[in-house]
């Protein structure tokens, strides 16, 4: 095999791919970087068996052929070799000893015969739903925060796709929040409910580049599923199971409404959260009046009192929250006004808007009112 690249279109694959190339493994094939030029294209793969990233490199076949090299070794060979624009040329010999040469430098390492690496699932094209870069990549950034990091519960490590007819539905939760957004689809689809992984949807997000104008092709299988953009696909194992009644936690009761501006609240927020360290488990309190909004926090470093004008329906309420889910929540709505729906210092309050294109509901903290 003789291949050879613009040293910046390869290093571009090689991390792309990475992202799926395990830090620890039992299989030593999986370390490393599948180089595909058996056919008329160059293709990049990593596989660590639940996520499958592969991708077209531009570049010129001299001569056709594949082999697996070691990630970690061949990408940083390729980032410290001089020049984005120089040209590096890769060629193996049957003994799979592979020569990687750029201008003056020469390495030579050894290769790993191709029909060893596993190759990522083929996928049937037959349920899929279609949407923009952009809407992809802010449904995951707008949801991504609230899976649990943990796997005590495999199904709160993943979130929840459910299309229906021209509607697509992603929810995640941690069990302490959910996030919910809906977005109306272009065209009408089959039904599909699965639970992608989050892992996979946060380098999905990273290798986006987020054009409105570029599409992406999601294809679902009973175990797998796969984004296709760009020149890349990525297949990933689903979780298996039934997921979450999400519609019985919610509810439209409410005592209390607040409307808010948006900007206003969660810059308090921020500058309450300067008195809080990493594991401190610290309250806010919001105290909801008439007109006013009064925000108090208590830390071992100090106290933060601040008010924000609001419209308020309904009756007042204290209640305590986890300043950083309140955050998280904020940050990813770019709405200018919020509404805040509440119905006692125990239930779980609902940002959401009227269309309800977005849902969040964070559960309150317990606190002592006396302390207050």
């Amino acid at each position: 095999m003789k291949l050879t690249f613009q040293k910046d279109a390869l290093l571009n694959g090689i991390n792309i791919v990475l992202k799926a190339v395990p830090s620890k493994t039992t299989m030593s094939i999986l370390e490393c970087i599948l180089i595909d030029a058996s056919g008329t294209d160059i293709k990049l793969t990593g596989n660590d068996m639940e996520l499958g990233i592969e991708t077209k490199v531009e570049g010129v076949i001299l001569e056709r052929g594949k082999i697996a090299l070691d990630a970690k070794l061949f990408s940083e060979i390729i980032r410290k070799l001089s020049g984005e624009d120089s040209e590096i040329t890769i060629e193996s010999d049957e003994k799979l000893a592979t020569v990687i040469s750029c201008e003056n430098s020469v390495f030579t390492i050894q290769g790993r015969d191709g029909d060893e690496f596993s190759y990522i699932p083929y996928i049937e094209k037959d349920q899929y739903i279609c949407l923009s870069q952009f809407t992809l990549k802010e449904l995951i950034r707008q949801t991504i925060f609230s899976i649990s990091p943990n796997d005590s519960n495999k199904m709160m490590t993943g979130e929840l796709f459910e299309v229906s007819e021209n509607e697509l539905k992603v929810v995640s939760l941690d069990g302490h929040r959910i996030s919910i957004r809906n977005i109306e689809l272009k065209d009408h689809y089959e039904n599909i409910k699965v639970i992608v992984p989050g892992k996979t949807l946060s380098e999905v997000s990273k290798i986006l580049n987020g054009d409105n104008e570029k599409e992406v092709l999601i294809f679902f299988s009973q175990n797998h599923i796969m984004f296709e953009f760009d020149n890349t696909i990525v297949v990933s194992r689903l979780i298996e199971g039934e997921y979450f009644r999400i519609n019985q936690m919610l509810s439209s009761d409410y005592e209390t409404k607040v409307s808010i501006n948006k900007k206003e609240f969660l810059d308090c927020i921020e500058r309450a959260t300067i008195l809080i360290r990493e594991n401190d488990k610290k309250p806010l309190i919001l105290n909801i009046t008439d007109n006013e909004m009064t925000l108090k926090l208590n830390s071992s470093f100090g106290t933060m009192n601040a008010q924000v004008m609001i419209h308020k329906n309904g009756k007042d309420i204290m209640i305590g929250f986890n300043p950083k889910f309140l955050i998280d929540a904020l940050r990813v709505i770019d709405d200018e006004e919020i509404n805040l729906y509440m119905m006692n210092p125990k239930s779980p309050c609902f940002i959401r808007d009227d269309e309800e294109h977005y849902i969040y509901l964070i559960l309150p903290v317990n606190f002592n009112a006396a302390s207050v």
